[in-house]
């Protein structure tokens, strides 16, 4: 390896390294004065708040590393200006572009090994804080689970506790369903099945029910229970796919499908991770383009203001062509990539005589 792309390559990681650091250690922060804030009327050691901070970190760690990125080569390229050395590199016939490809280069490496090893272990780190910090909710007795078997619905009203079997959901409805109804000491009150299932609000409307009962069998036309699950709470329970890894995703991904239940966002979320690499090397790119395009300011302060600015700018353009993906506006595809050449545009506007500055 020659001399400058290892000089390059320790001060972008030194950077890279110093700016992970602290803003890991401002997000633990952060989370921890919001468990704190969650258990001030709870009985916890008084530990158990950081660990679930900390359990909970990774995985926003892992969606706000553009900026990490920004920042980084902000910081790199800060300390080449500083000390004249991007100038000396110039003499010597190592061009910006050159500098702007090696540092790309190291972003696709790390972002390869972000997506491969910290995705995984962040989404089983939130996982495992879910799980702890589900214990402590109020709803932790109802639960709802999609597996290769259809949803399975735990929940409890009163003194009954419900267990529920869908083979399908079909919009507001529960398809070829049964119930089966337990006292508190789990022994079976009664059995109902039931084609289909209104459960649009919490009142589910069951349709033409075979009601079971110590062996005597009632088929009514309707019958209404309350229940403390509606439509719109299944769906938001299945909503933070950020605990599972991509091949939790792609198994979910087929449950949902032998479920009928839609896949959208599951789709978006296994692009995003596909696409990351991408995403992180654009702004690396994006970030270098500002600070040479800059160069003329003496404002340390004002370049990265600039950057950040821009940064926050394609954070919610992400964000709004997502939500268009996830509410099918758009192509789920197409959200995905929409804000990339977006940036990609704005890289070739920028690029113009890199060389020159």
């Amino acid at each position: 390896m020659k001399t400058y792309i290892k000089f390059l390559t320790s001060i972008f990681l030194k950077s890279f390294l110093n700016v992970l650091i602290i803003i890991f250690s401002l997000v633990v922060l952060i989370n921890l004065l919001t468990e704190i804030e969650f258990f001030s009327d709870l009985d916890v050691n008084i530990f158990f708040p950081l660990h679930l901070s900390l359990l909970n970190s990774p995985s926003m760690i892992f969606e706000i590393f553009p900026f990490i990125f920004l920042i980084s080569t902000q910081l790199f390229f800060i300390k080449l200006f500083n000390n004249n050395e991007i100038t000396i590199f110039k003499y010597s016939g190592l061009k910006n572009s050159k500098i702007l490809f090696i540092i790309s280069i190291l972003t696709l490496c790390l972002s390869i090994l972000i997506v491969t090893v910290f995705y995984n272990i962040s989404s089983n780190l939130k996982n495992f804080y879910l799980e702890l910090k589900t214990g402590y909710t109020k709803d932790n007795k109802y639960l709802a689970v999609v597996n290769k078997n259809g949803l399975w619905i735990r929940d409890k009203i009163d003194n009954t506790i419900l267990i529920v079997n869908s083979s399908k959901i079909d919009e507001n409805f529960l398809i070829d369903n049964f119930i089966t109804e337990f006292d508190e000491n789990y022994n079976v009150k009664r059995n109902i099945i039931s084609k289909k299932i209104n459960i649009k609000t919490n009142n589910w409307v069951i349709f033409e029910p075979k009601i079971i009962n110590k062996n005597i069998i009632q088929d009514l036309d309707s019958i209404t229970t309350y229940s403390n699950f509606n439509y719109k709470l299944i769906n938001s329970l299945f909503s933070n796919l950020s605990s599972l890894s991509i091949f939790e995703l792609i198994e979910l991904k087929k449950n949902y499908e032998q479920l009928n239940y839609s896949t959208i966002d599951i789709d978006i979320q296994i692009q995003k991770i596909i696409t990351y690499p991408i995403y992180l090397i654009l702004m690396t790119i994006l970030s270098g383009l500002i600070m040479f395009n800059s160069r003329k300011y003496k404002s340390n302060t004002l370049k990265i203001s600039i950057g950040l600015f821009l940064c926050v700018l394609i954070y919610y353009l992400n964000n709004l062509f997502n939500v268009m993906g996830a509410t099918e506006k758009i192509n789920h595809i197409i959200s995905i990539w929409i804000p990339m050449l977006i940036l990609s545009s704005l890289i070739l506007l920028s690029s113009s005589k890199i060389n020159e500055k």
